[in-house]
């Protein structure tokens, strides 16, 4: 059964942190885009090129690679070395093209969004969390561009970000990860109740309970097992496995060693 997401909200959303990153990257000077980045052989700049590829790539367009980049440490999979090619296409091109670009391709892509039909928004097919529907897709990349806003921020010392509407839409596709991480990841027993409270820009508190399987519920009907507290911004990091994550910042209250495998199983981002 696919995820059915309301459309409106999303494309806001797009639209919204979109128009966060032209603001904070336009404001850089020369040095800070050329920075290196908190990601493995990327710079600053090359973070912005990687969300433009990626939209050109949801166009439909193709790049031609220039080399070999199967081979480079941090390439994990076939849709990284599609990310180094895109990034190899802007390295070779100035930075007024690329935001040049950036402009172009997010007016684009968020006009063909709401232009969609709410029967090709439904509709099933690939995602970067397996086969769902199109809505889905298009929140994660809600969450994979306010992702990479922070690594922007991280990357330069510029603070967190302050925007709920994009963070919003990026938690609750954290909280559809929250059954793989504790039911599989973390192996949480059946009969296990857990709560996670996110606190920070978009805060929520989210109950999963463990039978067959985990899954997110309205309410437990007992005390959780474990409760685990996090600020937002520092579970992405977690999740993602970037520089700047710090298992401390969790608190932990119940059973301490259900929590830890939770966190330590975090990490699921590639």
């Amino acid at each position: 059964m696919v995820t059915r997401v309301p459309k409106d909200p999303v494309v806001d959303a797009l639209r919204e942190e979109w128009s966060t990153l032209d603001a904070l990257v336009s404001g850089l000077d020369d040095a800070q885009w050329s920075a290196a980045s908190t990601l493995p052989g990327w710079t600053v700049g090359d973070i912005v090129a990687h969300i433009v590829g990626t939209e050109r790539s949801l166009r439909g367009e193709q790049v031609e690679a220039i080399r070999d980049v199967a081979a480079l440490d941090h390439v994990k999979n076939p849709i990284g070395e599609l990310n180094e090619r895109w990034l190899d296409h802007y390295r070779a091109r100035s930075r007024d093209e690329l935001m040049t670009d950036f402009r172009t391709v997010t007016q684009d892509r968020l006009t063909a969004l709401e232009g969609m039909t709410e029967r090709e928004w439904d509709a099933e097919g690939f995602t970067p969390a397996g086969p769902d529907s199109y809505g889905r897709f298009m929140r994660i990349r809600i969450f994979d561009c306010w992702v990479h806003e922070i690594d922007i921020r991280d990357s330069l010392g510029l603070g967190a970000p302050d925007d709920p509407m994009p963070a919003t839409s990026a938690r609750k596709e954290m909280v559809a990860s929250l059954p793989f991480v504790v039911g599989k990841r973390a192996g949480a027993a059946p009969g296990s109740a857990v709560t996670v409270e996110f606190t920070g820009l978009a805060p929520r508190t989210v109950h999963l309970a463990v039978e067959d399987r985990a899954a997110v519920v309205p309410a437990l009907s007992g005390p959780a097992d474990t409760t685990l507290t996090v600020d937002l911004i520092d579970y992405v990091r977690l999740i993602g496995g970037r520089p700047a994550a710090d298992p401390e910042r969790v608190r932990i209250s119940g059973d301490r060693e259900l929590g830890e495998k939770i966190v330590t199983s975090l990490h699921y981002m590639i």
